[in-house]
């Protein structure tokens, strides 16, 4: 059942809008939720900013709203046809992020909103790698994802979803200590929130 969903998720976008804004009424909407990883940042309008794992252009689009140099980058084809028209206003390159095909030092800010569930744990510590290479020094790393809840109400719920929509490598999130294995990499994490009766949460990190 899982894989049937997941994969009609992807397959349909009114399908995958549809579950991404009932997922994020607990956090006020879906307009809220793709803004709460960048809120208290003081960036100029002409910052380089990477949209990671863009998906169809969800939060491409609140990024362009606040900058003039917008790249997202995703390895699905159909992600990017889907974004380009979406979101026009950005760039956007076909690519995994754990081989990014961009230089190193190149952007401001990095962002990521719901994405790092999808990988493998060396999948992940790669990526974060990555992130940290295409960063200018004292550039930003935001993300939003998934989180155990602290709350226990939260739970049933995190489980349905996970049940019908994703992998096992959503279950392997929640059992990673992020703001850690970004310390590793050599980020420093400035800021840590958990919402939702603690089921998601949005870390911004500074690279040194």
């Amino acid at each position: 059942m899982a894989t049937i969903l997941r994969d009609l998720s992807y397959q349909h976008q009114w399908l995958y809008d549809s579950i991404s804004g009932l997922a994020s009424l607990a956090v006020g909407g879906e307009s809220r939720f793709r803004r709460l990883p960048l809120q208290g940042l003081n960036l100029p309008r002409d910052s380089k900013v990477l949209d990671l794992c863009c998906g169809s252009g969800q939060a491409t689009g609140v990024l362009v709203e606040n900058f003039a140099d917008v790249t997202g980058l995703d390895a699905s084809p159909l992600s990017i046809k889907r974004a380009q028209k979406n979101v026009p206003q950005a760039s956007y390159i076909e690519a995994f992020a754990e081989e990014m095909p961009i230089g190193d030092r190149l952007f401001d800010l990095v962002h990521t909103s719901a994405a790092l569930h999808e990988m493998q744990p060396q999948q992940l510590r790669q990526i974060l790698k990555e992130v940290y290479r295409v960063l200018k020094p004292g550039g930003i790393f935001t993300l939003a994802d998934f989180h155990p809840p602290t709350n226990p109400i939260f739970w049933p719920g995190v489980a349905i979803f996970f049940w019908l929509f994703e992998t096992e490598t959503a279950w392997h999130l929640l059992k990673t200590n992020l703001p850690e294995l970004l310390t590793e990499v050599g980020f420093v994490v400035e800021k840590s929130t958990l919402y939702a009766g603690g089921s998601l949460q949005v870390i911004q990190a500074k690279k040194n």
